[in-house]
């Protein structure tokens, strides 16, 4: 993988893609951030050596670096996941291409699902710990060790610092933003009732289909990391509608300008 890594690196870095400091992952319904962003390079990811390339069809597949705030940044405008077919080792390659390039923080956006009824559609969510249900780890695989320590701590895994000032910077903006425990499922399907009454139960707030992948491997390479869920829809097993993923869409967009007033602040003090 060292020299699969290196490939895709020397490409990017012969693209222009010079010692970003801030990595940017954007989710489902989620990519306005970009038009904020000067861009001074961007590449297809079927035009990356070894990058995967993204089949959902509201996730853009590009990778795009420039300034934001005054600081060189790398934005996956679009990413991968598990039902795609892929691998959770694909699924987190990306973050540890921006690694290699030269990231130190890494910020994440999701959509997701409210398992707490006590949060609503179009708000936002600060996840302060994760549960892992996608049935393994990108770091169960051999050699993993070359490229960090194996048993990588997940005691806190999203940095405090950060968190802190997402909590600041939303409260100064009368921004809602809960905070709350994700549930990483594999997906594609939604859950059924009896699976949403399960992650209640063991202490979900929202449920989605991403992130934790590439916020392990972001811990294994010692990055910051924070990452904030966009609330699509409600979970509530005693009044379950059927899914609409057009309605799922509009909502994550309808909260979209509060999640980049935050990102931008808050690189605004990294």
């Amino acid at each position: 993988m060292i020299e699969i890594i290196e490939e895709t690196v020397n490409f990017l870095k012969q693209k222009g893609f010079e010692k970003p400091e801030i990595g940017i992952i954007l989710g489902t319904g989620l990519g306005q951030l970009i038009n904020e962003v000067e861009i001074i390079k961007e590449v297809s990811y079927n035009h990356i050596p070894n990058f995967p390339t993204a089949t959902v069809e509201f996730h853009k597949g590009k990778l795009i670096y420039g300034n934001l705030e005054g600081k060189k940044i790398i934005v996956m405008q679009g990413r991968f996941h598990l039902y795609e077919g892929y691998s959770l080792q694909d699924v987190s390659y990306p973050v540890r291409i921006m690694e290699k390039l030269g990231i130190k923080t890494l910020l994440v956006s999701n959509a997701a699902g409210a398992i707490n009824l006590n949060f609503k559609k179009g708000e936002l969510m600060l996840i302060e710990d994760h549960i892992n249900l996608q049935g393994s780890s990108p770091l169960a695989f051999k050699g993993v060790e070359l490229l960090g320590e194996r048993f990588t701590d997940m005691s806190a895994p999203y940095d405090e610092a950060l968190n802190s000032k997402f909590k600041s910077i939303a409260k100064a903006n009368n921004i809602k933003l809960h905070q709350g425990v994700y549930a990483s499922v594999i997906g594609p399907q939604l859950e059924t009732r009896a699976e949403y009454r399960m992650l209640k139960i063991i202490g979900a707030d929202a449920v989605g289909m991403s992130t934790v992948p590439e916020i392990i491997v972001a811990n294994h390479l010692y990055l910051k990391v924070a990452a904030i869920s966009v609330l699509t829809d409600e979970c509530d097993p005693d009044n379950l509608e059927p899914v609409n993923i057009a309605d799922i869409i509009a909502n994550a967009e309808k909260a979209e300008p509060n999640m980049i007033i935050l990102f931008k602040e808050v690189i605004k003090t990294i």
